[in-house]
């Protein structure tokens, strides 16, 4: 038997309940993994409360964690029982201490990249990953924009894009926040629980606006992200912190004459050698310091109800793990 976190409906963080639950030997091509570590992510949120109908109650949660192979089914090969290894499974589950999942999902840990890292990083770290170096081409000397730069994804997000090169505007919601997401790269970082992000933007592009708008908080700054852009510029909008964006008329990109995208992590990993790329690249992003991982706060697993309170009240900065 396993602790996991089980909901018996949609809902609100009310409905994490911890139960125990039988974990079976792996199948083939599976791999069973103990975890040590389990990654936070606002696409719980979204999957524990309907939104992405990627959960049919009940059932559990989760989409990454970090761990050691405990044991491997048939078919396996590269994975060994001691391996240190974490994972991004677009099958929710991860929040339990120990499941199976297929090595095809799996990416050994170098000795330099802890368990809380690796669990913390996997996804959001993807996903700055893909937003970067694939869905644009970021460089040096672009103005870019980036929502919730002290979140998880936002924090890298604005250290690797400086890295680049980049004019790094970021939006918070508090001056703490806002020191946070200067130590990490950020140019000029807008707190906009007082100030209106469009307007700062036009003044510190002289006029121009951002060439690319990472925006993972959806439906309150959509508009306002459409209204920083640049001409010819490019919105990724890649999340949904303050709610799905509404039906959009596509006439409203003709202003800037600018491009809009729905991209997705699982779309740029949807096979092996795509996963070895985009992980092996943060990877040695991580290693060599371009990136960083601040693990600013830890809930017990069981406790990841209110772990889901704290980040739905954006309480939380960098990264959270739950710990089984």
């Amino acid at each position: 038997m396993a602790v996991a976190i089980v909901q018996a409906t949609h809902g609100g963080p009310e409905v994490l309940k911890p139960a125990d639950v039988e974990v079976g030997a792996p199948a083939e091509g599976e791999v069973r993994v103990r975890h040590t570590a389990v990654g936070l992510n606002f696409i719980d949120c979204y999957v524990r409360s309907g939104l992405y109908p990627l959960l049919d109650p009940p059932g559990t949660i989760g989409m990454e964690a970090a761990g050691v192979v405990e044991a491997t089914g048939t078919g396996v090969t590269g994975f060994h029982a001691g391996d240190r290894v974490a994972y991004v499974w677009n099958e929710p589950g991860a929040y339990v201490a120990e499941r199976n999942v297929p090595a095809r999902w799996l990416v050994k840990l170098p000795a330099e990249v802890g368990d809380r890292e690796a669990a913390a990083m996997m996804l959001k770290g993807m996903t700055a990953e893909y937003l970067l170096h694939r869905m644009t081409r970021a460089g040096a000397g672009d103005a870019v924009l980036v929502h919730a730069a002290a979140g998880g994804v936002g924090l890298i997000l604005t250290a690797w894009a400086k890295h680049k090169g980049c004019t790094v505007v970021g939006t918070v919601s508090t001056d703490a926040k806002a020191e946070l997401a200067r130590a990490h790269g950020a140019d000029h970082v807008v707190v906009t629980s007082r100030e209106r992000f469009p307007e700062r933007v036009m003044e510190v592009t002289g006029g121009e606006g951002c060439v690319y708008v990472y925006d993972g908080i959806g439906k309150d700054t959509f508009e306002d992200s459409l209204a920083s852009l640049k001409k010819h510029g490019h919105l990724v909008s890649y999340g949904n912190a303050s709610g799905a964006v509404p039906p959009v008329n596509l006439q409203v990109l003709s202003p800037r004459c600018a491009m809009l995208s729905r991209p997705s992590l699982f779309q740029h990993i949807a096979t092996r050698a795509e996963l070895d790329d985009v992980a092996g690249n943060l990877l040695d992003a991580l290693r060599r310091g371009i990136v960083s991982v601040d693990i600013d706060q830890t809930y017990p697993l069981a406790e990841a109800a209110r772990a889901h309170v704290d980040l739905e009240a954006r309480k939380t900065t960098g990264q959270t793990v739950l710990l089984p």
